[in-house]
C-alpha cells in the first residue's frame, strides 16, 4: 500500500507559478513510477506528466512541455509549473504504478486526494 498526499495548490494569476508537492509513504516509494493527472470540472482526467521510478526518465504531455517540470527526491515527488494559463485551472493528483510509468491514469494504482489549483486571468 502506497499513501500520497498533495500540497502545494492555490490560486494564481496568469504568468505566475506553482510548485505541487506529493508525499509518499507505506510501502518502497522507489520501486514506483509517479504520475500527475489534472480534472476540471466535467471533463475526463487528463495526464500531465510522468517521472520512472528511479527519476532518471520523464514524460510529458505535449501542452505542458516546456512549463512544468516533474522531479522526484526521496519520498516526494514535484511538479513545479511555471507560465500558468486559466485553461491550467483543475484539481492536480498525483498517482503511483510499479516501475514503469504511463500517460494512462487507469493504469495507477495509488492516487492521492488532490489538489486545487485556479489559475485567473
Amino acid at each position: 500500500q502506497v499513501q500520497l498526499v498533495e500540497s502545494g495548490g492555490g490560486l494564481v494569476q496568469a504568468g505566475g507559478s506553482l510548485r505541487l508537492s506529493c508525499a509518499a509513504s507505506g510501502r518502497t516509494f522507489s520501486n514506483y513510477a509517479m504520475g500527475w493527472f489534472r480534472q476540471a470540472p466535467g471533463k475526463e482526467r487528463e495526464f500531465v506528466a510522468a517521472i520512472g521510478w528511479s527519476g532518471g526518465s520523464t514524460y510529458y504531455a505535449d501542452s505542458m512541455k516546456g512549463r512544468f517540470t516533474i522531479s522526484r527526491d526521496k519520498n516526494t515527488v514535484y511538479l513545479q509549473m511555471n507560465r500558468l494559463k486559466p485553461e491550467d485551472t483543475a484539481v492536480y493528483y498525483c498517482a503511483a504504478r510499479k516501475f514503469v510509468y504511463s500517460g494512462d491514469y487507469r493504469t495507477y494504482d495509488y492516487w492521492g486526494q488532490g489538489t486545487q489549483v485556479t489559475v485567473s486571468s
